[in-house]
């Protein structure tokens, strides 16, 4: 379990605060908006009204406890940058704030964030690789290239193991998971058969998993 600084509770912080308390980390969220922090306040641990541009205010929050700071202003991108710079001068062990460009990217970098999350940017690219695939059920991309993908079995690998496709050698996939009514099994090996009823969990270069699949 973490301890989390939330600040922003729009919609993409709300989600996140929902998340993270499904998770069981303890959440303080943080918002300008009086209405906003009412309705997380029955979620998170706790919840304050408040300006993170605030100097004194963030300092009164004791960011140095907190495992995981996470800027989600979404709608003012001055007051996001303000936010994640006094976090990183004031300590903050680990500092991810949102941005909504590329642009905003590079400037909450240089100004104190360890990592950047671009919701929008994300979600297209998921939605591009998902829907222009009839055979994509669901994508994460990771770094350099790279992707884990939820695929079906191909007609030509059914009835056949992995040893005997030779996957990792001809096609450069690494069966990471087979995904069966719902349920997922990692206890896989060369003499696992696919039937055809699986779906597999796919890690490999994103085109080599466009040219295999």
């Amino acid at each position: 379990m973490k301890s989390v600084l939330l600040i922003g509770l729009g919609r993409f912080g709300r989600n996140t605060a929902i998340k993270l308390k499904e998770l069981r980390h303890e959440v303080m969220a943080i918002d300008v908006k009086e209405e906003r922090v009412a309705d997380i306040l029955p979620i998170v641990s706790n919840a304050l009204i408040g300006d993170a541009t605030n100097q004194t205010f963030l300092e009164s929050l004791g960011v140095r406890d907190y495992d995981l700071c996470i800027v989600a202003i979404g709608d003012n991108f001055q007051a996001s940058l303000e936010a994640t710079s006094l976090l990183k001068e004031m300590g903050a062990k680990k500092v991810i704030s949102r941005a909504s460009s590329d642009v905003q990217t590079k400037f909450l970098l240089r100004n104190g964030a360890d990592d950047v999350v671009y919701p929008e940017q994300q979600v297209a690219q998921w939605t591009a690789v998902r829907y222009s695939s009839n055979h994509i059920f669901d994508y994460l991309s990771i770094e350099d290239g790279y992707s884990i993908v939820e695929i079906d079995v191909p007609i030509k690998w059914i009835g056949k193991t992995i040893g005997e496709l030779d996957i990792r050698n001809k096609y450069k996939l690494n069966i990471m998971a087979v995904k069966t009514d719902e349920k997922i099994s990692m206890q896989i090996n060369n003499t696992t058969q696919f039937s055809g009823t699986e779906k597999l969990l796919v890690l490999g270069k994103d085109a080599d998993i466009q040219k295999c699949f």
